[in-house]
């Protein structure tokens, strides 16, 4: 597995970790054995959100994790309802409990909401004073709202930004990637693989997966992370609640493609326009 700086934490991440959205609908056994079979296979980068079955979720991850806390990078996210500088204070306990721990890796705010943003990013650095976070940074914010968090934190202070990024969709590219990467953000692809068939964009975009797949032994998927996460800037954190396809996930951690492949999949599947904020899901 790979790992790269996340941001200026001064963390190293695996490239490769494992999302949780909508896990309270899979099997809770099951989910729960994935987690641990991407931590085993070490895409120890967990990331959930209290939004998530309404902090079921954070529970799944809590027993997942219970007795190897000890080198997982755990993120977690507060609700913009709640990220008022108190709320988000008192989120963020309630989510340490249901996760049974004393201290999240990151926390993010999941996206921009009701409260100032001024008043979120102050309860963070309350938090990071209280030992309760080691970092913190934003999610389905565009170059705009960037900007605007870096001008009230200053720099160094966002540790990342995650944002909607599959083959299908990659309208960051044209300016959320060139931003974070100019002020040292990183950025977390969430949906790596879309929702929906895979892979997209037809007979073509599966023959290019196909034939870079079975020049490295790979699958598909592994490839698709494997562009997904060729920057290094770039972490992917796909979620699936069978061990089976979280191992297979996990392994395109150490797929490192050749120039001439990147190419030919960024002619498969074009970044498209840009277009005003980011895409959400």
């Amino acid at each position: 597995m790979r790992h790269l700086d996340f941001g200026r934490t001064g963390a190293r991440v695996p490239v490769v970790g494992i999302g949780t959205w909508q896990m309270e609908r899979d099997d809770a056994r099951g989910a729960v054995a994935a987690i641990r079979a991407a931590l085993d296979a070490g895409a120890t980068h967990v990331d959930t959100a209290e939004l998530y079955g309404n902090g079921h979720v954070e529970k799944l991850v809590g027993e997942a994790i219970q007795g190897r806390r000890d080198g997982i990078f755990l993120v977690s996210k507060v609700r913009p309802d709640n990220a008022s500088r108190r709320g988000t204070v008192q989120a963020c306990e309630r989510s340490l409990r249901r996760l049974g721990t004393e201290v999240l890796d990151c926390y993010l705010l999941h996206w921009e909401g009701p409260h100032p943003l001024g008043d979120t990013i102050a309860a963070f650095e309350e938090l990071v004073a209280a030992g309760k976070i080691r970092a913190w940074g934003v999610s389905n914010f565009d170059e705009q709202l960037l900007e605007q968090a870096l001008k009230i934190a200053g720099p160094g202070r966002i540790a990342c930004n995650q944002v909607l990024y599959h083959l299908a969709e990659r309208s960051i590219e044209h300016a959320v990637v060139g931003f974070c990467e100019e002020h040292g953000i990183a950025v977390v692809g969430y949906t790596p693989f879309g929702r929906g068939k895979f892979p997209p964009g037809g007979a073509e975009g599966a023959r290019v997966l196909a034939a870079i797949g079975e020049a490295h032994g790979a699958t598909p998927r592994q490839v698709a992370l494997a562009f997904l996460t060729r920057r290094p800037s770039m972490f992917a954190i796909p979620k699936s609640s069978h061990a089976e396809r979280a191992t297979e996930n996990s392994g395109a951690g150490a797929l490192v493609l050749r120039d001439d492949e990147l190419a030919a999949l960024d002619r498969a599947f074009p970044r498209g326009r840009q277009r005003a904020g980011v895409p959400t899901i």
